[in-house]
């Protein structure tokens, strides 16, 4: 089992990741290219993939999607919950 150290400014990330996805679909390709980051210790995407908040799938037609998974749903509801005053 894999232990997060919690970073608030890592979670705010995800959290912009997660609802980046949620809002319309997309494609590995465009995951990648909006979400590439050229600091290795700020990796969201990896951090989004180990977390298990995002998977890829494959495309009708071809290519990878990526969408939320069930953990991500939760995560991402968890975060809009606590953010409402």
């Amino acid at each position: 089992m894999t232990t997060h150290v919690q970073d608030r400014g890592l979670d705010s990330l995800v959290l912009d990741l997660l609802e980046w996805v949620a809002a319309e679909p997309r494609t590995y390709r465009q995951t990648m290219d909006t979400w590439r980051t050229s600091c290795p210790r700020l990796a969201v995407w990896e951090e989004s993939i180990d977390r298990g908040l995002v998977a890829r799938l494959p495309r009708p037609g071809g290519g990878a999607g990526i969408v939320l998974t069930g953990a991500g749903e939760t995560f991402l509801q968890h975060r809009r919950r606590s953010a409402m005053p």
